[in-house]
């Protein structure tokens, strides 16, 4: 008891030491390490912009006023912000490792995200949640996690792992773990199913936040699911949806991703109103809308440029995020706030020229300093590289002449509609065949069913990269190719596999768990820009991205049809067509 009681009184002389200097700093008796001078930024608080000296002194904002300070930077003509917060995002869908991920992001002011792991963890089961843990410790973006409440995302899927709520349970003592991720099992909810409300049960038990995912549900439904005790949604497509939701207490996050984009159809959240229940988010992002485009900074400019209040607009890119997660010492510029900044040219431009983190220049003058590589475990390194259990498929693995169900894709959106039925291939009108091949223990079962437009003329598509349980997709007009690219898939230990005639046109390989690569960002998107401009050849539709639209099509939690390793199923009513 000795030892114990003389670790802690060193810990807290320690802290005590750290807390005389800074306030002692923001007393103005001492310089500060960082003093950004002449600063314009937004007051999260009084949701206007204020002009002073920033100081910053271990890590944390001190004081606001006029400072010196060890090393400053002059903000004449600048705007600065609080670190944006990315509020749902599956860090597996940018593809690289998470270094690769903040390496990208951080440029564009992103300082925090809260990420849910259920892709990795769908393939590894717990060693997935440990790996990505370890592999983002120390880096310079701060990586928050919501724990996984769906894998499988429902009894239909066949994944690698079954994670119940004892799985997870030891996990909410990690200081990084912030709760219970997208509750996507909303008929499991609506049902009282034990197994699915004892995961919220045990969340609640630990004072952690329940995420929610559950597009288009209303009246008793949804006031079922509120009542379960999940806090937000972020698959709200129109005004009706959204409204119905935050009138229920939940709060909205605007999504704007790869696949799904909702921000044009939800700006009218952004008014006084209704923004403080609001919070961005990008759910997924793929590595060139990443470089190209941006982060969460994008999405702010792009409401900003449709006519939002930019001070509503920043806040709802930082503060509220902030807030929800009960994340209190950042989202603002204020004393004892961590000294996460953002430096933007204008308000109206808002472009990122400069990003703070607790206090250190990490981003200026378009360069990015180099980050460390975090420290996994070997054993995890060498389980993230084998997770294939497949035999070599043939064509008559893919033949069927069965009646199926044929899934109607509608660009722009997850969403999908019931085609009718479809015996046979029919390019003409673009009706192709679609499977799902179990990949993690071997079963040997393929699933089969139908797709329409994806447009595809000839040739197939297959990729490791399948929502949620990564199951292998595959897309045709002929059951050789399909072939072709399921193998090519399988021996590259995961990726994305472009085919016509039994000709490997394009790949992306993606060797951590079939659905990272460590490979840098620039290098990964360039096999994947390559990849996309070859199926885009082939006729595929230029309303979807090729490969995320299909990664969604095996998820059987938004409606209408999916397919999985057991054929199309409806998911309005669970059951397969």
């Amino acid at each position: 008891m000795a030892n114990t009681n003389e670790s802690y009184s060193g810990k807290i002389n320690r802290k005590l030491r750290k807390k005389q200097r800074i306030v002692r700093v923001a007393a103005g008796l001492e310089p500060a390490d960082l003093v950004l001078k002449h600063a314009t930024y937004v007051n999260v608080f009084s949701n206007e912009l204020c002009t002073a000296d920033i100081a910053v002194a271990e890590g944390l904002i001190v004081g606001m006023g006029t400072y010196e300070g060890r090393l400053t930077y002059d903000m004449h003509g600048k705007i600065v912000l609080p670190g944006l917060i990315d509020a749902h995002i599956h860090l597996e869908s940018s593809l690289v490792s998470p270094r690769e991920f903040a390496r990208a992001v951080l440029p564009h002011g992103t300082t925090t995200v809260i990420t849910d792991p259920h892709e990795i963890a769908n393939v590894m089961g717990t060693d997935g949640i440990d790996y990505m843990l370890q592999a983002t410790e120390g880096l310079p973006v701060d990586v928050r996690f919501m724990l996984p409440s769906c894998v499988p995302a429902t009894p239909l899927d066949e994944s690698g792992a079954v994670l119940d709520y004892r799985a997870i349970d030891s996990f909410y003592e990690h200081p990084r773990v912030n709760g219970l991720a997208e509750m996507m099992n909303y008929p499991g909810v609506i049902a009282a199913d034990s197994m699915v409300l004892e995961k919220i049960v045990a969340a609640q038990a630990h004072h952690k936040k329940i995420d929610g995912h559950a597009p288009g549900i209303r009246e008793k439904d949804l006031a079922a699911y509120v009542a379960a005790g999940v806090y937000s949604d972020h698959e709200c497509y129109d005004m009706e949806d959204a409204l119905v939701k935050l009138r229920l207490g939940q709060y909205i996050m605007i999504r704007e991703g790869t696949a799904a984009k909702n921000l044009d159809a939800l700006l009218p959240l952004l008014t006084p109103q209704y923004y403080e229940r609001c919070m961005f988010c990008c759910d997924d992002r793929h590595p060139n809308d990443i470089l190209e485009q941006g982060h969460i900074d994008h999405i702010v400019r792009r409401a900003i440029a449709a006519g939002v209040d930019p001070i509503i607009a920043v806040k709802v890119a930082s503060h509220n995020a902030a807030r929800y997660y009960q994340l209190n010492n950042r989202g603002a510029i204020s004393p004892g706030y961590l000294a996460d900044f953002c430096v933007v040219d204008s308000l109206e431009h808002f472009q990122v020229e400069m990003v703070f983190k607790k206090g250190k220049l990490w981003y200026g003058d378009d360069y990015c300093r180099d980050m460390p590589w975090p420290q996994i475990d070997p054993y995890l390194l060498e389980r993230a590289r084998d997770t294939f259990h497949v035999r070599t498929l043939e064509v008559d693995d893919f033949r069927d002449k069965r009646q199926r169900g044929i899934i109607g894709l509608v660009d722009g959106e997850l969403l999908t509609t019931d085609c009718g039925y479809a015996t046979k291939v029919d390019v003409e009108q673009d009706i192709l065949k679609v499977a799902v091949v179990e990949r993690h223990k071997g079963t040997g079962h393929i699933g089969l069913g139908y797709l329409h437009g994806y447009g595809l003329r000839n040739g197939a598509v297959a990729t490791s990269i399948s929502h949620d349980s990564h199951n292998i997709i595959a897309v045709g007009t002929n059951s050789a190719d399909m072939a072709v690219a399921v193998n090519r898939v399988v021996e590259n230990r995961g990726g994305i596999v472009v085919v016509r005639d039994g000709a490997i046109l394009a790949e992306v390989v993606l060797e951590v768990a079939g659905i990272l690569t460590e490979q840098p960002v620039e290098q990964l998107n360039e096999a994947l820009e390559h990849a996309k401009e070859v199926a885009y050849s082939l006729g595929i539709n230029p309303g979807i991205d090729p490969f995320m639209t299909l990664s969604f099509l095996a998820l059987p939690v938004i409606p209408t049809l999916r397919i999985t390793t057991r054929g199309v199923v409806d998911v309005n009513t669970q059951q397969y067509v």
